[in-house]
């Protein structure tokens, strides 16, 4: 058996980058882990603690310490900002290129242009002299109002009255013409396209679009695609791997951002639902790799809030503590995050931290990764772990692991 889990923790950093300060000013001041546990001192975490959690943050709290025996590191974000989807693509080993940021205004033209030229029916609707894009009677492409203002569009439908496939493959023509972080495509069942006219609101006085929440679209039947800038499936780990025979299974919301069209794709959200499909789909795999996203951890950090922050690590340690045991000499398990969101920093947004690489062997104790340039290190340590061919970005760690 040769089964490789990843554990993402989403939005655990362990203290801010170096760039932080001019790539995001404000979250040089950022340590998520030191406001968790600067609430919450009597913290305890056994199983991320025995994996070396506080030795990769390099300080110890009142309850838990370093481990001598731990196998442990950092990581450094490539992709600009700090962002989930960006971060689980270069976790699976794209070269993160930047994106532009700007609003709809600037690529209204164009990307109506290009759906006219691919044989759609396109409205461009105006409001308070701003503009967007009405495709196929049904479709609305505009500005995302819930992200950083400019860092992505929204391609939004009601999924009653057009498939969506049909809206996603509208997405990837918007995506051959816009060059902003993501267009995000998604729907849902049982509204209309009054609701999304309710729903349409500007800001700045140069941003308009449908906001999400107020769309309805989360209610029913909801579907959700992310079309990430410079992204290509093809030369991430999860492609590479089913390509060459080896099972994949993703689980939680990097079953919604990453691709995985020949491998077992898991949405959920709750922690314990997904620790527990995790640790399902590890003892009925023989051979294959795994990638869970504990999502609720960055949806704590969104709240503000270091006491559910706290319960959400709580619930995951507990988790990790049942795999822990089923793990052979064979197996790796990677416990890990994809950037920061500190919940006392002032603000919902992510911060820009390091991550830990929490990695345990059975039989390999007290090795160093060091600093790691790029979270793609990990999909490429996946690959050299079943001797595929590497994805386009990363080194491999694997070598600091033998025993």
């Amino acid at each position: 058996m040769k089964r490789f889990v990843v554990i993402v923790l989403d939005g655990f950093g362990i203290g801010a980058m170096d760039d932080a300060v001019t790539a995001r000013p404000g979250d040089e001041k950022a340590n998520t882990l030191r406001s968790i546990l600067r609430d919450h001192p009597d913290m305890k975490l056994p199983n991320l603690e025995r994996l070396g959690l506080m030795n990769a943050y390099g300080a110890e709290s009142s309850r838990m310490k370093m481990w001598e025996d731990a196998n442990f590191g950092k990581s450094e974000l490539m992709h600009f900002g700090a962002d989930t989807f960006m971060g689980h693509q270069e976790i699976m080993g794209t070269f993160p290129r930047k994106p532009d940021v700007h609003p709809f205004q600037e690529k209204v033209d164009a990307v109506a242009g290009h759906l006219r030229e691919q044989g759609h029916k396109v409205e461009i609707i105006e409001r308070e002299g701003l503009r967007y894009v009405l495709c196929d009677d049904f479709v609305t492409v505009a500005d995302n109002l819930e992200a950083d203002l400019g860092m992505c569009y929204n391609v939004t439908a009601p999924l009653d009255y057009i498939p969506f496939e049909k809206e996603y493959e509208i997405g990837r023509l918007v995506r051959e013409v816009v060059t902003v972080g993501r267009v995000i495509v998604f729907g849902g069942t049982g509204n209309s396209m009054e609701d999304l006219w309710n729903a349409e609101e500007t800001k700045d006085h140069a941003f308009i679009g449908i906001a999400s929440a107020k769309s309805r679209s989360y209610e029913q039947g909801y579907q959700c695609l992310h079309l990430g800038y410079g992204v290509d499936k093809n030369v991430q780990a999860p492609t590479i791997l089913t390509d060459a025979g080896i099972p994949v299974t993703l689980i939680g919301k990097v079953a919604d951002i990453v691709a995985n069209d020949k491998g077992t794709s898991i949405s959920c959200v709750p922690t314990e639902a997904c620790m527990e499909h995790t640790i399902h789909a590890f003892r009925h795999m023989e051979t294959g790799f795994i990638c869970t996203n504990v999502q609720e951890t960055d949806l704590a950090g969104h709240s503000q809030s270091s006491s559910v922050y706290r319960q959400i690590l709580e619930t995951a340690d507990r988790g990790i503590g049942e795999l822990l045991p089923l793990l052979t000499e064979e197996d790796v398990l990677l416990v890990m995050a994809d950037h920061g969101n500190d919940p006392d920093i002032g603000h919902s947004k992510h911060t820009r931290e390091c991550v830990p690489l929490l990695v345990y062997r059975k039989g390999v104790a007290g090795k160093r990764l060091g600093i790691r340039k790029s979270l793609s290190d990990v999909g490429a340590s996946v690959c050299d772990y079943f001797g595929v061919k590497a994805p386009r970005n990363g080194i491999s760690f694997m070598g600091c692991l033998k025993d």
